[in-house]
C-alpha cells in the first residue's frame, strides 16, 4: 500500500496529532523530572560545601589560622570529593589538595564553577569539574572550599541522554503505530468503498463487511447495511407495486374503454341507456381515483411529509366520531357494534391520517366480517384503551379472518387473499393503516378474534 496514501489518511493525521500532544506532554513531564533531579543534586553539593565551610569557620574561630591550616591538611588526606586550598599572602600554597587557585571569577551568588587537574591512582592526569566558594582571610590569606562534581555532571548527562532517547523512541514508536493503524483503517475503508462501488453498479445484494470488533466502523457498516436492506425492500416493493398496479388497473380501464366504445358504436341506445353507461363509467373512474388517492396517501405517509401537520390529537374523540359516522352503515348491513373507549388518550399525530386508517379498518370489517359460525349475528368491536403505556385502537370482526402465515403479507400493497378478487377493493387498506402507524412511531398487530380478525393500532402515548 503506497506510503503517500497512508500519510494522507485521516487516521494517520489523528495519530500524528495525538502523538504530538503525547510527546509534548511526555517531554514536559521528563523535563520536570530532570529539573527536580538536577536541582536536588546541586542543592546537595552546595549544602555539603556549606557544611564544610561552617566546620572550618568554627576551627578558625577556636585556633586561628594554624588550626585552620592543620584541619585542612587532615581533611585533604581523605580520598573523598571535598576540595580545599589555603594560600598565603604571596600566593604560595599552605594546605589543601588543589595545586592552584582557579582563574574563574565567582558568580553573583558567590559560587565558583571551574575545572581542575587531578592525578588518578594510576598516575594519569584527568580534568574534572568542581564547584566551590572562596574567602579572603585577614592579612591576605586565601581559603577555598569546594566539591568535585564530575560524577554529578555524569549523572546529569546520563539523565539528559535518557530523556532525549525516551522522547525520540516515543515519537518513532508513535509514527510506526500511526502507520500501522492507518494501514488497518485504510484497508477497512477500501473494503467499504469497493462494496459501495459494486452496489452502485447494480449488485444490490452486496453488503458492507463487518469485522466483528464492535468499533465505530462496524457500527457504521451495520447501519449502512440496514439502510441498504430497507432500500432493497423498498425497490422490491416498488417493482411489486408496479406489477400490481398494472394488474389491478388494467382490467377496469379496459372495461371502461370497451363500454364507452360499445356505447359509441351502438345506434339503438336510448337516453336512459346512455345515462346508465355514464353512471357505471363514473363509478369505475371513482374507484380508480380512490385507488390512486390511496397510493398517494401511502406514499406521503411513508415519505413522512404528513409529519409536518402533526399536532396533539385526542384519540378518544376521533374513535367516537368515526363510530358515530359508521354506526348507521353498520346497522344497515346487519352488524351489531360494540365499543369501549377510554377518555383522554392523547398522541402527537395527523388527525386526517388516523381517521382514514380507522375508516379503512371498519370498512374491512364490514366487507369481510360476516360470521362463519357465530351465533347471535354479526359483530364489529371497536376499542381505544391505554395498554402498557401505549394507546391501543382495536377493530375486530367475526369473519373468516386471516391465516397466521399471511398476516405480514396482507400489510403490503395490493395484497388480496381472495383469489378471484371479486370483492370490492384494491388491497390498499391495510397498507395505508401500516404506513400511518409507522409515521406515528407505532405498529400494527393482527390477531385471531376467535373467530375473525382483530387489528390493533398501537401508538406511543403523549408525554409531557
Amino acid at each position: 500500500m503506497p506510503l503517500i496514501k497512508l500519510i494522507k489518511t485521516t487516521a494517520f493525521r489523528l495519530a500524528v496529532i495525538y502523538l504530538a500532544l503525547f510527546a509534548i506532554s511526555a517531554a514536559a513531564v521528563l523535563a520536570y523530572v530532570y529539573w527536580n533531579t538536577a536541582g536536588f543534586l546541586v542543592r546537595q553539593t552546595d549544602e555539603a560545601v556549606q557544611s564544610e565551610i561552617t566546620g572550618l569557620a568554627e576551627q578558625y574561630a577556636q585556633g586561628g589560622l594554624p588550626l585552620l591550616v592543620n584541619t585542612v591538611i587532615q581533611r585533604s588526606r581523605d580520598p573523598d570529593q571535598s576540595l580545599y586550598l589555603v594560600l598565603g599572602p604571596g600566593g604560595h600554597m599552605l594546605a589543601g589538595n588543589l595545586t592552584a587557585r582557579p582563574s574563574v571569577e565567582p558568580g553573583e551568588d558567590g559560587w565558583i564553577d571551574f575545572r581542575y587537574n587531578r592525578k588518578t591512582a594510576e598516575g594519569e592526569i584527568v580534568v574534572k569539574a568542581a564547584r566551590a566558594r572562596a574567602f579572603m582571610l585577614p592579612e591576605g590569606f586565601y581559603l577555598l572550599v569546594g566539591r568535585d562534581i564530575q560524577e554529578r555532571k555524569g549523572v546529569e548527562h546520563l539523565i539528559t541522554g535518557s530523556l532525549v532517547w525516551a522522547v525520540a523512541l516515543t515519537v518513532a514508536l508513535g509514527l510506526i503505530g500511526g502507520l500501522l493503524m492507518s494501514r488497518n483503517m485504510l484497508a477497512r475503508v477500501d473494503a467499504i468503498n469497493r462494496t459501495s462501488r459494486d452496489i452502485m453498479q447494480g449488485e444490490l445484494g452486496r453488503r458492507l463487511p463487518v469485522a466483528g470488533t464492535g468499533d465505530e466502523l462496524d457500527q457504521l457498516a451495520l447501519n449502512l447495511n440496514a439502510m441498504l436492506d430497507q432500500i432493497e425492500k423498498l425497490m422490491t416493493g416498488m417493482r411489486q407495486v408496479t406489477d400490481n398496479v398494472a394488474h389491478d388497473l388494467r382490467s377496469p380501464l379496459s372495461r371502461l374503454r370497451n363500454r364507452l366504445e360499445v356505447s359509441l358504436m351502438a345506434d339503438d341506445l336510448s337516453r336512459e341507456d346512455y345515462r346508465s353507461v355514464l353512471e357505471r363509467t363514473i363509478g369505475e373512474a371513482d374507484q380508480l381515483l380512490r385507488t390512486f388517492n390511496a397510493l398517494l396517501m401511502i406514499a406521503r405517509a411513508e415519505a413522512g411529509s404528513a409529519r409536518e401537520a402533526m399536532t396533539t390529537i385526542d384519540i378518544s374523540d376521533i374513535v367516537r366520531d368515526i363510530v358515530e359516522l359508521y354506526e348507521p352503515l353498520l346497522e344497515e348491513n346487519g352488524f351489531e357494534l360494540h365499543t369501549s373507549v377510554t377518555d383522554g388518550l392523547a398522541i402527537k399525530g395527523n388527525r386526517e391520517l388516523v381517521f382514514l386508517a380507522l375508516s379503512n379498518l371498519i370498512d374491512n370489517a364490514i366487507k369481510h366480517g360476516r360470521p362463519v359460525e357465530c351465533e347471535g349475528g354479526a359483530f364489529v368491536e371497536v376499542s381505544a384503551l391505554l395498554q402498557n403505556g401505549h394507546v391501543a385502537i382495536s377493530v375486530g370482526d367475526h369473519g373468516e379472518g386471516v391465516p397466521p402465515e399471511e398476516r405480514d403479507r396482507v400489510l403490503d400493497r395490493f395484497v388480496r387473499l381472495e383469489a378471484s378478487r371479486n370483492t370490492p377493493g384494491s388491497g390498499l387498506g391495510l397498507s395505508l393503516v401500516s404506513a400511518a402507524a409507522r409515521l406515528h412511531g407505532g405498529r400494527v398487530e393482527l390477531a385471531d378474534n376467535a373467530p375473525g380478525l382483530k387489528v390493533t393500532l398501537i401508538f406511543p402515548v403523549m408525554t409531557g
